[in-house]
């Protein structure tokens, strides 16, 4: 039975769909006015996983992740770059698709962007007006009235008096309350615009969420995802104003993953402390980030370092040396190993533990090899696939497993190209049939002084990149 922690009511639970066989869930997708940094990788990555699973588990799974794109940080960029703001967000929905192709997920059912949504956003906040959730003040802007919604705080665990006593609220006197969001703003001289019954203007981030949720999911659905920095106040606005405009429960299961640090600090745009994808794909393939990822449950904080990441290539090289050679045909069924994989991710998507069980086929797998000439038998075989099998489920060794040890990403720029190795190794094997053992080993010494290192096997030689 799966069990997911839901951050609504602080408690592992038995995850029960709305609808037998259906998952709707909705996850908080980028702001796109920059490259994607490993904090949003990391949600890229966990929601991906727990999409996955949740279709391996059976269910027909509706996965909606929006973009957002139109916000103040989007119209400052675009002003900064001199450039429409629609051409910045296009070129950076683009390089966020790249970006995640290469971290190994899967695309979401459906992705919205909020600019899209501007009718269902208007009738939300006429709603909520007329429902007396919401005012109009006369700057133009629209707030959402918080002490109206007598459950606000419950995802949060806040209530409105400490709020008012102990947090620091931004002062606006348009506001009739401190603590009212904003759900439509005045257009600015210069900003992108949207006609309404409030004059032209733009809508806030919280009810862009809301809107596009509701659309595509309806008034009340599953799982709500996204990182611990949205639970407040951007999760706490958007079940306010969701349940006050449609009157039913918002979502049963919250779930939140954690932070990346950097020196016990969050990794953030905000702190100056982030480095993009792009930027740590310049030293490691996006497998070994998703690797990295994996190996902390998602609920808890991730610490970055260039050691975790070259751990994470360590590990799996372990795996794909595991694999080498084998046919990884007819995996093993109803054995110890999957049991305890599927137990580990049935206890809220636990990928340490699943990535322990891996290691263990690993290192069965190695064992059951049949003789010292490097012959693999059938167990072996049969148990390597399981590997395969188990890990592709996280989305780890999808690739092509010899052009893993091979790895174009890997060679200098001043080193040997893939074609020149395999025709070095063509004139060793020449070689070695005229017994010309002395021509042999100086082009094994040759490729192993350039990093190449040779393994010879039944099968053939097959080379790596050290």
């Amino acid at each position: 039975m799966l069990q997911v922690y839901n951050s609504l009511t602080n408690q592992k639970e038995n995850f029960t769909p709305i609808e037998a066989g259906k998952v709707r869930m909705y996850v908080c997708g980028m702001t796109v006015y920059d490259y994607c940094h490993l904090g949003h990788a990391r949600v890229m990555v966990v929601f991906d996983i727990i999409n996955r699973y949740l279709k391996i588990s059976g269910y027909d799974v509706n996965y909606v992740r929006n973009i957002t794109d139109i916000d103040d940080k989007i119209i400052e960029r675009a002003h900064k770059n001199s450039e429409v703001f629609t051409e910045l967000t296009e070129r950076f929905i683009k390089a966020m698709h790249e970006d995640e192709k290469t971290l190994g997920n899967l695309p979401p059912s459906l992705e919205p962007r909020a600019t899209n949504f501007m009718p269902n956003i208007i009738k939300m906040i006429e709603t909520l007006i007329d429902k007396d959730y919401a005012y109009a003040a006369d700057n133009g802007d629209v707030y959402y009235k918080v002490a109206s919604f007598p459950d606000y705080g419950k995802l949060s665990g806040r209530n409105i008096e400490d709020l008012r006593a102990g947090e620091r609220i931004e002062i606006d006197k348009a506001k009739n309350d401190p603590l009212d969001f904003v759900l439509w703003k005045a257009a600015k001289t210069g900003e992108p615009y949207w006609e309404s019954p409030w004059g032209n203007g733009r809508p806030g981030w919280h009810i862009e969420c809301s809107a596009m949720s509701i659309h595509h999911l309806g008034n009340h659905f599953d799982i709500h995802g996204g990182g611990h920095d949205l639970q407040f106040p951007h999760h706490e606005n958007e079940i306010a104003q969701s349940e006050a405009c449609t009157g039913e429960h918002f979502a049963n299961y919250w779930l939140h993953n954690g932070f990346i640090r950097v020196n016990k600090e969050k990794m953030s745009k905000s702190l100056g402390n982030f480095f993009t994808i792009r930027d740590v794909l310049k030293d490691y393939k996006g497998e070994e980030i998703r690797y990295y990822i994996l190996t902390s449950h998602y609920r808890s904080p991730l610490n970055y370092s260039t050691d975790q990441l070259d751990s994470a290539h360590s590990s799996l090289d372990r795996l794909y040396t595991s694999l080498r050679g084998l046919t990884l045909e007819n995996p093993l069924t109803n054995t110890g190993y999957e049991k305890r994989f599927y137990a580990a991710m049935d206890d809220d998507f636990n990928t340490p533990e699943a990535l322990a069980i891996l290691f263990e086929l690993a290192r069965e797998t190695n064992r059951l090899r049949s003789d010292d000439a490097g012959n693999s038998s059938e167990e072996a075989n049969q148990t390597g696939a399981l590997l395969h099998q188990l890990a592709n489920q996280l989305g780890l060794l999808t690739g092509n497993i010899e052009d893993w040890f091979k790895g174009s990403d890997n060679a200098p720029e001043d080193g040997l190209s893939d074609a020149e190795i395999d025709e070095l190794i063509a004139q060793r094997i020449q070689a070695k049939t005229d017994k010309d053992w002395g021509e042999a080993d100086n082009i094994r010494d040759k490729l192993n002084a350039l990093n190449i290192e040779l393994e010879d096997t039944p099968t053939g030689t097959k080379w790596r990149r050290k």
